[in-house]
């Protein structure tokens, strides 16, 4: 999947400068995020008449500028709007001649597959990922299954803006088509499947699966059933408007519930899209991505299968995590917020495992993006093959406390020009030394400035939060 030789359609394109080191701001676009475009479904910018565009620009830069006529994966989650979204990025793709691959319903990285699988020039999904039913988003994969970088969805995004687009449009028997993938849920079941070891078998295990009714409320069942596990299903009847509502990754308490009742091993709780998980043990404790993390790279790490002994993960990474791998021999290297960078920093270095404290995990040596379901089964080998129970196999990392807050300013201001913040964090950072750590940024979106800090001494640690938000208060005051 690594192929450099293989020239990307995509690299057709006049592309801006490369982007920064993962460990500097990541470049910033208007319309996609760090998880593509995302928004209110119908309401700009997320509506039909953007994603007719965003087709006909996606197919042109494919198909290189006209001179192919490119093959395009599109899937989706269970959103009601899905269906609006999903006609109207068809259309855009035919109108340039391209074909149109649709997958219905499956998880991210079950498109992330297939359009590596069937050789396609893009990928193409349509989620908000653990947003409510009435969000949507759409987020552009290559031909290799990567999430593209940055200066390809701006070069993409720089077409949306004129009118290049309108001199070339297909007419006659050059106007493309749309087929359905009519195996597009058995084929990632068999992917999934592959990625546990084939010596090993699920039988006699117990699991709740709670597929937030979204992408995989047909695929996780199945998998973990198919592999011999007892399988108890929830938020498996999505109706359109019900994707995420009080269920799945973000409200893993009634998986948890339900792992007790059952007296399962082990309960796993996806997302919309199901390119992340959060796990509970027997007794109905959440395991989150970091734990995961740490109790798969220290077993990579004895098995020599962690190359340069490295895990990659986010500055929202627990230090607890970095302690854990350090006294295995290991080292975290971290990234700014956002799977993407996790990965693209993964591709530098030559690492095959990273992730995100939310449960985005990704293992390069089976998928190019975050799947709950592969990374579940990841797990589930490791209990297997030890023969010991979840609760005891996540005492590998003991979590650092760490106390985080988001506070709403009336105005965003450079952090180096605000001097009473600036002195708060010294202070802090001054007092924790290498037992603690400290990480103040602006969200992506909003003039909402996030402060966190570790340390051994949670009073200690929630006054310096308290200290900064108050400082960053003061300083935003001033300046309006």
């Amino acid at each position: 999947m690594n192929d450099e030789s293989r020239r990307t359609p995509l690299e057709a394109v006049s592309l801006p400068p490369s982007l920064p080191a993962p460990s500097r701001a990541p470049t910033v676009r208007k319309l996609f995020g760090t998880d593509g475009i995302r928004g209110l479904a119908n309401s700009e910018p997320m509506t039909p008449e953007l994603a007719l565009s965003l087709g006909r620009a996606i197919a042109w830069v494919a198909g290189k500028e006209g001179s192919l006529a490119p093959r395009i994966v599109i899937g989706k989650d269970t959103r009601l709007s899905g269906y609006m979204l999903e006609t109207a990025l068809a259309s855009g793709i035919c109108a340039m001649g391209g074909t149109v691959l649709l997958s219905g319903p499956i998880p991210t990285p079950a498109v992330a597959n297939l359009t590596h699988s069937m050789r396609a020039d893009a990928g193409v999904v349509i989620s908000a990922s653990h947003n409510p039913f009435q969000d949507n988003g759409i987020k552009l994969f290559g031909p290799d299954g990567f999430k593209l970088p940055d200066e390809q969805e701006a070069a993409i995004e720089a077409l949306l803006v004129n009118d290049a687009l309108d001199q070339n449009r297909c007419t006659g028997d050059r106007v493309g088509r749309a087929e359905r993938i009519g195996d597009a849920a058995g084929r990632y079941i068999v992917y999934a499947k592959n990625t546990f070891p084939k010596e090993l078998t699920l039988r006699g295990l117990r699991i709740v699966v709670d597929a937030a009714h979204g992408a995989a409320y047909r695929v996780a069942p199945a998998v973990f059933s198919e592999l011999g596990a007892t399988v108890f299903s929830l938020g498996c009847k999505p109706n359109g408007t019900n994707i995420n509502k009080e269920c799945g990754a973000l409200h893993p308490e009634h998986m948890a519930k339900e792992v007790v009742r059952r007296k399962a091993h082990l309960g796993v709780a996806l997302d919309g899209d199901a390119d992340r998980l959060i796990i509970v043990d027997e007794t109905g404790a959440v395991v989150d991505g970091d734990a995961v993390m740490a109790l798969c790279a220290t077993r990579m790490l004895r098995a020599e299968r962690l190359p340069k002994k490295t895990l990659v993960a986010t500055v929202m990474s627990n230090m607890g995590l970095e302690l854990a791998l350090e006294q295995a021999g290991g080292r975290l290297q971290r990234t700014p917020v956002g799977d993407r960078y996790v990965v693209e920093e993964m591709k530098r270095q030559g690492c095959t495992f990273g992730g995100e404290q939310s449960g985005h995990l990704i293992f390069l040596e089976h998928t190019t993006t975050g799947d709950g379901v592969v990374a579940a089964l990841q797990v589930l080998a490791i209990m297997v093959r030890e023969e010991r129970p979840l609760s005891e196999l996540a005492r590998v990392m003991t979590r650092m406390p760490q106390v985080l807050e988001s506070v709403q300013l009336p105005s965003r201001k450079p952090l180096e020009e605000m001097p009473q913040l600036k002195q708060e964090i010294a202070r802090a950072e001054q007092s924790l030394g290498k037992r603690g750590r400290v990480l103040v940024r602006w969200s992506g979106t909003e003039a909402k400035l996030r402060v966190m800090v570790e340390g051994p001494d949670h009073d200690q640690i929630t006054g310096f939060v308290q200290s900064m938000t108050e400082a960053a208060r003061l300083d935003t005051q001033a300046a309006s």
